[in-house]
């Protein structure tokens, strides 16, 4: 490793890759051991603790290491480390476990990755978890609401010897380990690296700020993007890297890098900042630039920040010395047009005026097809959006109805279907609650794991058809918040959701009942009824609320027609 660059965090860039005689005993021992296929996140830390990026890691936390790293930041060692990393799995399958144990990690297709040799099993108190580490303990903010509702409940700690990291086909000259950015570093002669994270699509304001930070602190740039997983609802990985290569040609030669991190963020704001900071010191990076709400998760239902939007600047100052990585903090960049350039926030000339395009209004230009102004962005850049994100009128969509049995939902989403086949320009495709539990799901019951689990099915399906630009028309009861919400995040990813609360009174749909089974429920013939033996949430995020009551489907369905020209996904 060339000793003119920044040392890794602890001293020294781990490698857990074990060597290929070790790698044979692995494999030939892994047949006695257990296997547990790793979740798309667990993947992502696995890649990082194998390829250094997670120095002074050697695996995940241990109990000792976690609640230190809970409590104040740090390892049991002492040395800084603000964010667990831990491995967890259900309870019924920790159980089989113990210290002393190996457990053969895989991916999704069996292969195995990695061998972890247990030495804690534990069930931490995730509620703590999430107030200590993200300062709340409300599902609005996706960090919690992945810990709290989507990870499993036992921690698993240990040692991590590694066969080879997790396969990647896709821009594989731009992914490197921290020794091969290392050793490219020094290829080119750098010495002194500022590194720039982003998890969005660049454009000038994002060029500007990284441009002057550079020219500050006199360094090297690396464009470092998260590839692994961000926050849901952004811009897929692919369209992000193909606008950075575009961009890159903007920095003068030589001075500017792009390289992809492999990251499962948690969108934890101040304890991210400080945890990105110490990543890219493993990568070699001597400063780390810090912006406005860095990896901040926005805002709550009542449009409050989950945190103030330098707050994660001046964690990081805190620590930067001990660190050894010097933070660059930017505010917000604004645009003066008078100057045709870029300001600071707190340096914009007095008098002038500014102006700005919020990711908000940048959405709803792609949506309707309007020009991204020069001042915005690059055409190279506006270009690659527009390939991933076409206007709204050419793009898929999922009509998803929610309500009781008997509200009408079946019938009106029947009479949408034949009107939008009547129209054309798109496949439209029907998914009846119950043609779907009849195809896709005849092995399921009502119990509440059975129903998200038919709802996230048909969620499933409803992506696909949108992300090819057709329509999906779903109707099934989905009486669960958090699973409506789900299958929104999975089709918001890819094309448009309009959520449609069928929201007819019970006792209505209880007077039309043609398969008795309001009355069967009653007698305590049906269990789990929705309605009746069984809650149903209703949604206070639908698009549209329609009572069926005094309205006949035809008009209900026109709507929703209405609704959807409005908003440009039809014309």
């Amino acid at each position: 490793m060339p000793d003119h660059l920044i040392a890794p965090h602890g001293g020294v860039l781990v490698d857990l890759l074990a060597g290929p005689e070790r790698q044979r005993e692995l494999k030939a021992h892994s047949r006695e051991w257990p296997s547990w296929d790793l979740t798309p996140r667990q993947l992502c830390d696995l890649e990082l603790l194998l390829s250094g990026g997670f120095s002074p890691l050697d695996g995940f936390l241990r109990r000792k290491d976690y609640a230190r790293v809970i409590a104040d930041m740090r390892l049991a060692s002492g040395a800084i480390w603000p964010m667990p990393i831990t491995l967890d799995l259900p309870e019924d399958f920790a159980g089989k476990l113990a210290a002393g144990g190996t457990l053969a990690l895989r991916d999704a297709e069996g292969v195995m990755l990695a061998a972890l040799h247990v030495e804690d099993v534990w069930r931490p108190d995730r509620e703590a978890e999430a107030q200590a580490v993200f300062g709340t303990t409300s599902r609005e903010h996706p960090g919690v609401a992945h810990l709290l509702d989507r990870s499993h409940p036992v921690y698993v700690g240990g040692r991590v010897e590694g066969l080879e990291p997790p396969h990647h086909y896709d821009f594989q000259a731009l992914r490197h380990t921290p020794a091969e950015v290392r050793a490219e570093f020094a290829r080119r002669g750098w010495r002194t690296i500022v590194a720039f994270q982003t998890r969005n699509p660049m454009h000038r304001a994002h060029q500007e700020l990284t441009l002057r930070a550079a020219h500050e602190v006199q360094a090297n740039l690396l464009i470092h993007p998260v590839v692994g997983m961000t926050k849901p609802g952004d811009v897929d990985h692919y369209t992000r890297v193909r606008c950075y290569q575009a961009l890159l040609p903007s920095y003068p030669p030589n001075s500017a890098m792009l390289s992809l991190l492999p990251l499962a963020m948690r969108m934890g704001g101040p304890r991210e900042a400080v945890w990105h900071a110490i990543i890219r010191k493993n990568y070699g990076c001597t400063h780390f630039i810090v912006g406005r709400d860095h990896a901040g998760p926005g805002k709550d239902a009542s449009g409050q920040p989950f945190y103030g939007p330098y707050d994660a600047q001046q964690l990081l100052e805190r620590h930067q010395a001990e660190l050894g990585v010097h933070m660059v903090p930017f505010k917000q960049m604004l645009y003066v047009p008078e100057l045709d350039s870029y300001f600071p926030e707190d340096a914009v000339p007095a008098g002038a005026k500014t102006i700005d395009i919020s990711g908000t209004e940048q959405r709803r230009r792609l949506q309707q097809g309007i020009e991204l102004p020069a001042w915005f962005t690059f055409p190279a850049v506006e270009r690659e959006l527009r390939r991933s994100s076409p206007a709204r009128a050419r793009q898929g969509f999922a009509v998803f109805f929610t309500g009781l049995s008997g509200s009408g939902k079946s019938t009106v989403a029947n009479v949408l279907l034949v009107k939008l086949l009547e129209m054309g320009g798109r496949p439209v495709t029907l998914l009846d609650g119950d043609v779907v539990r009849k195809n896709l799901s005849s092995e399921l019951g009502f119990s509440k794991e059975h129903r998200d689990i038919n709802i996230r099915r048909i969620g499933y399906v409803a992506s696909e058809i949108a992300k090819h630009g057709g329509v999906a028309i779903c109707a099934p009861i989905a009486p669960y918040d958090r699973t409506r919400k789900d299958v929104r995040a999975l089709v918001d990813g890819v094309g448009g959701f309009v959520l449609v609360h069928v929201a007819t009174p019970i006792e209505v749909c209880e007077a039309r009942d043609r398969k008795g089974l309001y009355a069967k429920a009653r007698a305590g013939l049906v269990k789990e009824f929705t309605g009746i033996s069984d809650p149903y949430e209703a949604p206070s995020d639908a698009e549209l609320v329609i009572d069926t009551t005094e309205i006949t489907p035809a008009e209900a369905a026109q709507q929703i027609l209405l609704y959807l020209e409005t908003e440009g996904f039809i014309g």
